[in-house]
């Protein structure tokens, strides 16, 4: 979501600073008539005797509508407000502007709100009843062309009676001198824990805090240990604080141990530590706590804290016995306490055996340019003119706060040239202060082993697949496996999607500056050389020495660049080389013979050199090669575990690989010339994948192939392999075979012994066909019972109970040849039945326990849908033009996708209605023919539905209907938030109407639907894009209807704002509606809006008999209000109707390397 401020404003602090720089310690708001010479003098003398500085406004004859500016200054400059409720309280039209204002710092910078109830009921308050009905009848009389400013002070009122405080009837048996002194105590107690300063411009923190605050469940008695986890300049210490001052008020006793990782270095540093933690939290001096040792220490603190709830953070752990020290069990701390321990250590978290752990995340792009601005611009948005180069410079950052904190300070007020020079310096050396943090991890890794791992996969292998490069690095002698596990638990490296090594790009400059920081203008004599213009340097002026051990230079396909091979002559310990379109000339005995890693994409012979010493490499990158054939004599090569020859399409056979008795994988992909794979190949032992896709030539598979017993993975897409053998059966280690448009005709039936066997697709395979003419006579007569018809599966699929995944599509399925035993598939998790010519699906289907994907699309002969599995978790039947029938749908609970377009004779679809909560997507663009009462009811289900991952609805339709509050032609509409009263807004609906522009293919523009919202109030522009799904082109009006969050775009009453709906350069936005959601359903209550001819109502009615009906509501500027969604219990004490006065393409991949 991005967030552009119109004019400049300063920045509104959050939970996050709250109060670390007040003018008053407290603020009483009280009915002067009522308390001024009695109660309030006396608390307010006992408070400033106890040295607590209290501001008491003593103006007791003001003047004017409006409280003075002062009067604010004051609230919002104090770290608590205290409220002196009393029975004239609410007569004072200015005591409730305070309390509007008190409330308002409660919400924005967690003021501490401490009401007192002094000789009224608590209920009188809460509902404004007894004397406080009396004032507000008069308060809707004297502002009855205002009345939304009476409504906030009811809402207001209620939410501070709901806080906790203090009765005078019920505390201290009633006696006026005892309460003083409790709340005193009480007050002294909270000013006693000190806030701690977070951040200047806490960006994204209440989000983050909002995420750990489920780790923690702080109102629970079990004592709990959560960890923070993420590499340095993250803001994991920055989170820790913010959590602090969000809880702190909850324990006993309290502790921030900042910076552990430095202080535990110094003298005595952990008895240190153990006197801060008993000192903070027991409230003690520090002078006043003997620790003689660690031991002595450990003691103390179970002694003293085992029975006390307390709150303790210890930040920046990076050794075991600094949590010996401070937190070793939880039997040390009283019941309810929280431990929160931060670290870029991840086995520290596991030793101590956390219930929780807390990945610190990167900010998102938005989080990324604002957090920048503020330090850039003191702004939250760049200035048009240095718009482009602060992106450039945020992506730089990759999200890491720190970064932008450092990188926005160093440009503050320097000119474009500046920031030009500043960019390109970043993009070749960091900066100095980000580094000196991020090194710490580094520094503190110890082991030259894993420095070694950590310093060539940030030059060479991000980004590749981890076992490949644990392979490479094992053959160096690194223990990798090992190596990289512990980087992952510093947070120096993350394995992400398919297995990629993934390293943040500061963590990668660090590691590459490391390398050049000795000899930054001798790169030949650094270790590993990576830059293209050094490396080039290096290769021309044959500069390089013995400490290079890795090269890496890469040229776009089809260069013609050459060098000598006595460039490499000196790099005798040279273990990674990279050679991207490039030709070596010369001698090739010149290379290393300590080679472990040959990756030469183009390499340009038609053999390999007979002396190119190749027996240490563990793995041969060639692909895009010019190879006829491998090589001339077979080698030796028995460390070699990867050969990667794809694309070379000049080569005809595999080598010979009895000399290769290690291969683990072999990778030929769209060899388009390779006609035969040696026989020799059956006797890899060790082999674990193969993969031959694209491989146009190739027919057959020697029979030894099927001998490899150790064979995982079998790719065989695109291929001219028209037969497997029966000894297929025999591949007991098989777990994915692809043959994805073959020329298979008939898969054996031993394919149902392969016990292991997870993954399946035979795309495109569409058995054999008929070629006599009287079978061709039968298939005219009679296309489902073609008597030579013949299934690409046998007839019964038992056996296949580890299949996960089975994709069949377009695979010529019939009534007659698809299996009918699909229930057997137990395992079964997606099955792609795409492009076939059956009419109906096999009941057994159903039985499928485990199936959460099943695809129909195109399936243009299916008239029905027989009962799903309740495990089914997206649905795609796209251009199923037959389809009549859908089942019921109610009980699939997990359904969260559901793709039903151009299904003409589709009317509707049973139980959609009772599903709309867990959906994410429903799209029916195209269906015709679905009923009025349909489209209205699924609607308006999904108006109440909630905000949970839904991005919308999808249906034909060119009518916004009648219950959407405002209304407007084209992409937006305004209007402004009205105040309810025992109301609370969660969010709104919006619904547009939509077509596809005119000559749309001549727009190149993608199409990502995003919502806008203006809010004129806030001067603030908030982009949010709900999801980056397509929108169907079709020049026929379809609606979308979506639910959106208000915490999306921080609504409150009172804000004019300005909806807008951007469906992309593609689409006509041709109408546009939105409704505002409040608390809905809840207890069987639903709030219905009625319009009178007098006065605009809203109607809260629990009556059954007016759930179904519409919503209609106008207000006085002609628009209308819509709501239903749960109420939270607020009915159940007025259970009579209460009138409220209101103004206003599926496919696997398997990696190559």
């Amino acid at each position: 979501m991005a967030a552009t401020t119109v004019p400049s404003q300063p920045f509104s602090s959050s939970s996050s600073s709250s109060h670390p720089n007040s003018a008053y310690d407290v603020f009483f708001s009280f009915r002067g008539e009522d308390t001024r010479k009695n109660f309030t003098d006396h608390l307010y003398v006992a408070l400033t005797q106890s040295g607590i500085n209290t501001f008491r406004d003593d103006n007791d004859l003001r003047r004017g509508q409006d409280i003075s500016s002062e009067l604010l200054q004051a609230i919002q400059g104090s770290k608590i407000s205290v409220i002196v409720f009393s029975k004239n309280y609410a007569s004072s039209r200015w005591c409730l502007e305070e309390l509007v204002k008190i409330m308002e710092c409660r919400r924005t910078v967690r003021q501490l709100v401490l009401p007192i109830f002094y000789d009224i009921d608590p209920s009188d308050v809460r509902h404004q009843t007894g004397s406080f009905e009396q004032a507000f009848v008069e308060h809707e009389d004297q502002y009855l062309m205002d009345i939304d400013k009476v409504i906030k002070w009811r809402k207001v009122l209620k939410e501070a009676a709901n806080l906790s405080g203090w009765d005078l009837r019920n505390t201290a048996d009633g006696h006026e001198a005892k309460f003083i002194r409790k709340i005193v105590e009480a007050i002294s107690r909270e000013l006693n824990s000190t806030y701690l300063s977070v951040a200047v411009y806490p960006v994204g923190i209440d989000d983050r805090v909002k995420d750990m605050t489920s780790l923690l469940s702080v109102k629970d008695d079990d004592v709990r240990m959560v960890g923070i986890l993420g590499m340095g300049g993250m803001g994991k210490t920055t989170l820790a604080k913010a959590i602090y001052n969000q809880f702190y008020h909850s324990f006993v006793g309290r502790s921030f141990l900042a910076n552990v990782r430095e202080n535990s270095k110094q003298t005595i540093g952990l008895v240190h530590l153990q006197k801060q933690l008993l000192s903070e939290t027991l409230k003690l001096k520090i002078s006043k706590i003997e620790i003689n040792n660690v031991d002595s220490g450990i003691v103390m603190i179970q002694q003293r804290l085992c029975r006390k709830r307390v709150l303790v953070i210890v930040d920046d752990v990076d050794q075991q016995e600094q949590l010996n020290a401070i937190a070793r069990s939880r039997e040390w701390f009283g019941a309810g306490s929280r431990i929160i321990i931060t670290t870029r250590d991840e086995q520290l978290l596991k030793n101590l055996e956390v219930d929780g752990v807390y990945i610190a995340k990167e900010m998102d792009d938005s989080e990324s340019l604002e957090l920048f601005s503020w330090h850039a611009f003191r702004n939250s948005y760049p200035t048009e003119d240095y718009m482009d180069i602060s992106r450039s410079v945020v992506a730089y950052s990759g999200g890491l706060p720190l970064a932008l904190e450092v990188l926005g300070s160093f440009l503050f007020k320097r000119s474009m040239p500046e920031w030009k020079s500043a960019l390109e310096k970043l993009e070749r050396i960091p900066q100095d202060k980000v580094q000196e943090k991020l090194r710490i991890s580094f520094d503190a890794l110890g082991d030259s082993t894993v420095k070694d791992i950590f310093l060539d996969i940030s030059c060479f292998f991000i980004g590749m697949d981890k076992n490949y490069v644990v392979q490479i690095l094992d053959g160096c002698g690194f223990f990798a496996v090992i190596g990289i596990d512990v980087l992952i638990q510093r947070c120096l490296l993350t394995v992400g999607e398919r297995n990629k090594i993934m390293m943040h790009d500061l963590l990668r400059d660090m590691g590459r500056e490391i390398v050049r920081e000795n000899h930054p203008k001798e790169p030949g004599k650094c270790s590993r050389v990576w830059l293209h213009e050094d490396v080039f340097d290096i290769l021309t002026n044959q500069e390089g020495t013995i400490a290079v051990e890795g090269i890496g230079l890469k040229f776009p396909r089809f260069s013609q660049v050459n060098f000598s091979t006595k460039a490499l002559m000196e790099m005798k310990r040279l273990r990674l080389l990279q050679l991207d379109h490039i030709l070596l000339t010369g001698d090739y005995k010149y290379l290393s013979k300590e080679l472990r890693w040959l990756r030469w994409h183009g390499f340009p012979l038609k053999f390999m050199p007979n002396n190119f010493y190749l027996r240490q490499l563990v793995a041969i990158d060639l692909r895009y090669s010019n190879l006829r054939e491998v090589w001339k004599d077979p080698k030796l090569l028995e460390n070699l575990k990867v050969l990667n020859l794809s694309h070379s399409h000049y080569l005809t056979q595999t080598p010979d690989f009895s000399r290769l008795p290690n291969l683990e994988k072999l990778i030929l992909k769209d060899c388009t010339s390779l006609f035969e794979v040696h026989k020799s190949i059956g006797d890899l032992h060790y082999l674990v994948l193969v993969n031959l896709k694209g491989c146009k030539s190739l027919k057959s598979l020697p029979m030894s192939f099927y001998k490899l017993r150790s064979l995982e993975t079998l790719i065989l897409s695109g291929s001219k392999i028209d037969n497997l053998a029966d000894s297929l059966g025999n591949m007991e280690s098989l777990t994915t075979l692809l043959a994805d448009n073959t020329a298979i005709r008939q898969v054996p039936v031993t394919i149902v012994r392969l016990k292991n066997l997870k993954y399946l697709s035979l795309l495109g395979c569409k058995g054999s066909s008929p070629k006599s003419l009287s079978s061709q006579f039968w298939s005219w007569i009679s296309p489902r019972k073609s008597p030579m018809s013949v299934n690409i599966l046998p007839a019964s699929l038992q056996g296949l109970y580890s299949l996960k995944e089975l994709y069949l599509s377009d695979c010529n399925l019939s009534d007659d040849t698809i299996p009918k035993d699909l229930g057997s598939l137990c395992s079964i998790q997606t099955l792609d039945l795409k492009s076939n010519n059956f009419h109906a699906l096999p009941s057994s289907l159903g039985g499928l326990s485990k199936l959460q994907t099943l695809y129909l699309d195109g399936c243009t002969e299916l008239q029905s849908i027989p009962d799903l599995p309740t495990s089914l978790n997206s649905l795609y039947a796209t251009n199923c033009i037959a389809l009549e029938r859908m089942p019921n749908l109610s009980n699939i609970s997990s359904l969260h996708n559901l793709f039903v377009t151009n299904c003409h004779k589709l009317v509707e679809v049973p139980g959609l209605d009772k599903m709309l909560k867990s959906f994410a997507v429903f799209r029916m663009e195209g269906c015709n023919n679905i009923t009025s009462t349909f489209k209205q009811s699924i609607l308006q289900e999904l108006a109440i539905s909630g905000f949970g991952n839904m991005f919308g609805i999808f249906l034909p339709g060119n009518d916004i209907p009648d219950w959407f509050t405002y209304q407007d032609e084209g992409p937006s509409v305004c209007f402004e938030v009205p105040s309810i009263i025992d109301c609370n807004l969660d969010g709104f609906v919006v619904c547009i109407v939509y077509s596809s522009c005119p000559n749309n293919d001549m727009i190149e523009s993608p199409d990502f639907p995003s919502i806008s919202v203006i809010n004129y109030t806030k001067n603030i522009i908030q982009t949010s894009r709900p999801a980056t799904i397509d929108v169907k082109i079709s020049p026929e009006d379809h609606m979308w209807q979506s639910n959106i969050s208000k915490r999306k775009f921080n609504l409150e009453d009172g804000d004019e704002v300005e909806v807008i709906v951007d469906f992309g350069a593609r689409f006509i936005v041709k109408k546009i509606g939105v409704s505002l959601i409040y608390d809905g359903v809840l207890d069987g209550t639903m709030f219905h809006y009625a319009s009178t001819s007098n006065e605009d109502t809203i109607v809260v009615s629990d009556n059954e008999d007016v759930k179904d009906q519409a919503w209609p509501m106008q207000f006085e500027r002609g628009l209308h209000d819509e709501e239903a969604g749960p109420s939270h219990g607020w009915l159940e004490d007025e259970p009579q109707p209460k009138i409220l006065k209101c103004e206003d393409n599926t496919e696997m991949g398997i990696a190559e390397e």
